[in-house]
């Protein structure tokens, strides 16, 4: 058995699950739901299975399963378990008694009751770069978001080297350490069951296989940016000139998206005079920097040939340590840019009291003097909702600069 490594998700559950009837961890399939969940529960009943199924139609009010947290993995297999489970919420369900983990909403045309106030939905991503075993966070973003600004420091060995192997290795638990010759046939594995599998099991049916991998690259190769669809879909044309349907187009991305494979970023809308001109194009993402990668073709040594995709793919790992703390401390993350482009900031974690840490992302050892500027600019625009601001590297030393600004290597980051 390979050692379980604490997810940030933990800490949550550690909190919750003693106070709520029933939580929902969602996420892609592989992720690591079911081994978080198992460790906590009693009893389980694995609803992808049909022994399980056939269990669920038997006993469809779960009166054969004895007292204590009960596990319903891909419950959306079973839909009506669902509604069962919220029933017995509102009969008065003991806390902890429910965990339901699932990959995908139920298939279309399939009803279901949302669940507000009685199922908490909690999300897990892939594993971020300080859950993975191998760096040891410094610098807190929670501690970040309370904007005291307090000196910062740390230091690490993790080079560039380090940071190209975490971004084609996965965060998928059971890809992660895996070989590199296994790794990509698993990844090549996985990319091929979301398009043969599980999107005609949530009603998409594709036609041409071939034109969705053409779009899922060119998706992946806009990582990081703000690129329209348009553009996205007019890269996806094939070497005969022919391209997928925009509304073919729209529902490949809308099923990732249920799928959580998608994963992008919003762009920032605060209520500020001066930010009016923000525009609310969301930066892409994929749920995995290695599968963006994988799509590409790209491995760790090409990346560190003067490949251009390693700068965003660098932001993509960044963007999946600040999703995951994101998480944890009932924040949102956000981007920002303005309609001309003059101002950009890459990564903006919101507070529930409005506050927040803006970064920016920059694959270098050490930042110039004139990085950092956007973010200067957005302190003084915002004053009052700048908590703090750092620039995140791939250096070795996490330090706070005299104009303020603190510059923290990804791998001493964490929530």
């Amino acid at each position: 058995m390979t050692k379980y490594l604490r997810r940030t998700l933990d800490a949550t559950l550690d909190t919750l699950l003693p106070l709520a009837p029933a939580i929902a961890i969602d996420g892609p399939k592989g992720v690591g739901k079911t081994g978080t969940a198992q460790r906590r529960a009693r009893s389980s009943w694995f609803l992808d299975l049909a022994e399980f199924r056939a269990l669920a139609e038997a006993d469809p009010y779960f009166r054969s399963v004895p007292a204590g947290t009960f596990l319903l993995d891909e419950w959306q297999r079973v839909p009506q378990t669902w509604d069962v489970v919220r029933r017995q919420v509102d009969a008065g369900a003991p806390a902890g008694r429910f965990l339901l983990t699932g990959s995908a909403s139920p298939a279309r045309g399939v009803d279901t009751h949302s669940g507000a106030g009685r199922i908490l939905s909690l999300r897990m991503r892939p594993m971020a770069l300080h859950e993975r075993g191998c760096v040891q966070p410094t610098v807190s973003l929670g501690q970040l978001m309370v904007g005291e600004q307090e000196p910062l420091g740390g230091e690490t060995d993790f080079t560039l080297v380090d940071y190209a192997a975490a971004i084609v290795s996965s965060g998928f638990p059971g890809i992660m350490l895996s070989p590199e010759g296994l790794r990509k046939r698993q990844l090549d594995a996985y990319l091929l069951r979301v398009i043969d599998r599980d999107m005609p099991d949530q009603g998409l049916a594709v036609r041409r296989p071939d034109t969705l991998r053409r779009w899922l690259r060119a998706y992946a190769a806009a990582s990081s940016t703000t690129a329209s669809y348009s553009n996205i879909l007019d890269a996806a044309t094939a070497g005969d000139g022919s391209q997928p349907a925009k509304s073919t187009t729209i529902e490949y991305r809308d099923m990732l998206t249920k799928l959580w494979l998608i994963d992008s970023v919003p762009g920032w809308t605060a209520s500020l005079s001066t930010l009016k001109l923000a525009t609310q194009a969301p930066k892409h993402q994929l749920a995995d920097p290695a599968l963006a990668a994988r799509l590409l073709g790209l491995s760790a040594g090409r990346l560190l040939n003067g490949h251009p995709m390693l700068g965003p793919l660098f932001e993509s790992l960044a963007c999946l340590t600040f999703q995951v703390s994101a998480a944890a401390l009932e924040a949102k993350l956000f981007h920002l840019r303005t309609k001309a482009g003059r101002q950009e900031v890459d990564l903006i974690l919101e507070g529930e009291d409005g506050r927040v840490v803006a970064a920016e992302v920059k694959l270098a050892a050490t930042p110039t003097a004139s990085d950092g500027r956007h973010l200067r600019w957005l302190a003084q625009a915002a004053p009052d909702r700048v908590a703090d601001s750092i620039i995140i590297t791939t250096g070795t030393r996490a330090y706070r600069r005299p104009d303020g600004i603190g510059v923290v290597p990804l791998a001493l980051l964490g929530p």
